[in-house]
């Protein structure tokens, strides 16, 4: 038990799929889990443990943004030794040709600033995933008739944005979407020793202004979570 995990010991999987919101992660638990347990209720921040075709799997909150994310990777790497952890989430498209429900996969990850901005001081890092899970969750969804987005993404510390002339040249420079935790997730997995990619549905399209509904969201991330699970243990 941690500040702000509450399982105990042996509750959590070395694999840990990490959705933002805390209620995707009870709707994907019983979606795509045997037996999954609560084994987190912290902060109404929820997580549960089963297994997907034998293999046991955490799936837990992180929060939204990297400061929220940073909580939870940390004490579930130091703590309760996850090894693999994949972020499946919802991102905007900033590239005219990633559509809506497209899939994502981060190969990079680009920010003005994370938490651990602090331990780089002057220099500018450069978090990446690992690529044996990229390259597994690439021939996941290629199985399932998939042609997923690879490359690089934008974690931005703010939601509402109000920074058009970075939009504008993240855009120019083929970052693919904006969401807000994947820098920290593959910062933090390089500096504890764990593997670490985001596997990502656009939700949202910068360029046009076009949007999932919230319901629409829920069934178009069913996708996402499977080639995570897939790429986890290939």
């Amino acid at each position: 038990m941690t500040i702000h995990i509450g399982a105990n010991p042996g509750e959590i999987a070395e694999t840990v799929l990490l959705p933002g919101d805390p209620l995707r992660a009870k709707w994907a638990a019983r979606t795509f889990l045997e037996n999954a347990t609560c084994v987190n209720e912290t902060r109404n921040m929820l997580g549960f443990t089963g297994t997907w075709r034998g293999h046991k799997v955490t799936i837990q909150g992180t929060g939204m943004g990297m400061p929220s994310l940073s909580i939870y990777v940390n004490e579930l790497i130091r703590d309760y030794g996850a090894r693999t952890l994949i972020r499946i989430g919802s991102t905007g498209a900033m590239q005219p040709d990633v559509a809506l429900r497209d899939i994502v996969l981060a190969m990079t990850a680009s920010t003005l600033s994370t938490p651990s901005r602090g331990v780089f001081r002057e220099l500018n890092y450069a978090p990446c995933a690992d690529f044996a899970l990229l390259a597994a969750a690439h021939r996941a969804a290629t199985a399932k008739g998939i042609a997923p987005h690879v490359g690089g993404i934008y974690s931005s510390d703010v939601f509402y944005d109000e920074r058009p002339d970075l939009t504008e040249q993240l855009t120019r420079h083929g970052v693919l979407a904006v969401e807000m935790e994947t820098a920290e997730l593959y910062t933090l997995a390089a500096r504890l020793d764990a593997r670490a990619l985001a596997v990502l549905t656009v939700s949202d399209h910068l360029p046009t202004g076009a949007a999932l509904a919230p319901g629409d969201r829920e069934r178009s991330f069913g996708d996402m979570v499977e080639i995570a699970l897939d790429a986890a243990f290939a």
